[in-house]
């Protein structure tokens, strides 16, 4: 008796356990017929959980409300889940690609000041794109009629970074066992809005000015042009420097109108950016940034057009002040499967590559600079295919800085051909081949071809 009382609790147990997990209709009838036939289960016994197992379990209910305690319950979209009235989302991307640069061997003519194209010869890396991971929380809710949220961006690259030589998240790898990867936590902002009236943001995110030239670029998903493929950072340079200036993610606050029949209106003003390539500066003013964006549908032709500009004066510890400003515009067209982009920058004192690097000479006289590129990518079901070329161009500021300066970045430009393959909703192979070349004023020039092969997930 106190044998048949102990395997009648182990086979309850067993069947609580197989009922518990996920199976086809009939596992659990079939394992208590198993059990009866070993000699496990009693016919008593055996007749009684098949009768239990029989019968219809009840259907579930959700958990009762506590007064004072909000229900969680699954989010509309996204991952993440509302808590009473606040909702909290996370998203967040991981990439990986096997990437083998050609490149030149170093010589008397390679030089190229500014130029992003590393020299010394072939290498091979396993490495991040142009974006790192990310993960990102966003804490929203309303209260007293606005919409306010809290927002948080990390960035983790796979790369290791050299913290031994007093590198940050984003400076050059250390490729060498004992290492660790870096997170450059890039987004900490607030945000207070409400219908009708737009949207204000304050703390730090990306810019305004060049934020639609990175965003719009078919290389943000993939490498572009590595940057150096020897000891690889955090993020390659897709076409940073070879066709916009990096936007940046920068201290500011911000306002952007309601969608107003398509257009939306956004303005800011920033923490000032000091020079990477002058003396020190005082900051005296803050940097001035704008943009206005349209979309448009139109049958079957969608419409994106934008245009933005910056500003900000700099004054220097050696008594030299100037002010450095630019625009950039461009447009999206897409018809059916295929989506054409246009984009163009220009400015005076601003700089190439990074906002305000090369951006005057010794002197503080500004140096002029643009860039542009062109795009293409069609998409046929899970299958796309794209290719861009892009330049970006800097000038002199005047005679004294062609003889002072003459290996000065002239122009860095690349091709790209690109192809896509959607493998599930949140995983997409990609495979490249870019070709760059920078060249100095002085005919110096350099030149590296690069095949890229990986994946990138968006969740």
């Amino acid at each position: 008796m106190a044998r048949g009382k102990f395997l009648g609790s182990a086979a309850s147990a067993l069947l609580f356990v197989a009922a518990s997990v996920p199976a086809q209709a009939g596992t659990t009838a079939e394992l208590l017929k198993r059990l009866h036939e070993k000699g496990i289960l009693t016919d008593e016994e055996y007749a009684q959980l098949a009768k239990d197992d029989a019968a219809p379990s009840p259907a579930p209910t959700a958990p009762p409300a506590v007064e004072g305690k909000p229900v969680v319950r699954v989010a509309d979209s996204g991952v993440g889940f509302d808590v009473g009235d606040v909702t909290v989302k996370i998203s967040g991307s991981v990439n990986g690609f096997y990437t083998h640069e050609s490149g030149q061997a170093a010589g008397p003519g390679t030089g190229v000041v500014g130029g992003v194209v590393p020299v010394g010869g072939s290498s091979s890396a396993i490495r991040n794109g142009l974006l790192p991971g990310f993960l990102k929380f966003d804490v929203t809710t309303t209260q007293a009629g606005w919409d306010v949220g809290a927002h948080f961006g990390m960035y983790p690259g796979i790369n290791s970074v050299n913290y031994a030589a007093g590198g940050g998240a984003n400076s050059a790898g250390r490729p060498v066992a004992l290492q660790t990867a870096g997170i450059d936590f890039r987004q900490t902002y607030l945000t207070v809005g409400r219908a009708g009236l737009g949207e204000f943001k304050l703390g730090r995110d990306i810019g305004l000015f060049g934020s639609e030239g990175i965003l719009n670029d078919i290389t943000l998903l993939s490498v572009g042009s590595s940057g150096g493929n020897v000891a690889p950072s955090n993020t390659s340079l897709g076409r940073i420097g070879i066709g916009y200036i990096y936007t940046d993610f920068q201290p500011q606050i911000t306002y952007a109108s309601p969608n107003l029949s398509g257009f939306q209106v956004s303005v800011g003003i920033f923490e000032p950016l000091q020079s990477l390539t002058g003396p020190g500066e005082t900051s005296k003013s803050p940097g001035f940034q704008g943009k206005i964006v349209y979309d448009g549908k139109f049958g079957d032709f969608s419409a994106r057009a934008w245009l933005s500009g910056i500003t900000q004066k700099h004054n220097r510890v050696d008594g030299i002040s100037y002010t450095g400003s630019g625009f950039d515009t461009g447009a999206k067209i897409g018809y059916g499967p295929v989506v054409l982009t246009g984009y163009y920058y220009k400015g005076s004192g601003l700089g190439t590559t990074a906002l305000n690097l090369f951006d005057t000479d010794a002197l503080g006289n500004k140096r002029d600079s643009d860039g542009f590129y062109i795009q293409g990518l069609a998409t046929f079901g899970k299958f796309s295919l794209g290719g861009s070329y892009g330049a970006s161009r800097l000038h002199y500021a005047n005679a004294a800085d062609a003889i002072a300066n003459p290996a000065l970045l002239r122009r860095n430009s690349s091709w790209v051909g690109q192809a896509r393959y959607g493998l599930t909703s949140w995983v997409t192979l990609i495979g490249e081949y870019i070709s760059t070349t920078s060249r100095a004023h002085n005919g110096n020039e350099a030149q590296s071809d690069t095949i890229a092969a990986g994946a990138i997930l968006f969740f």
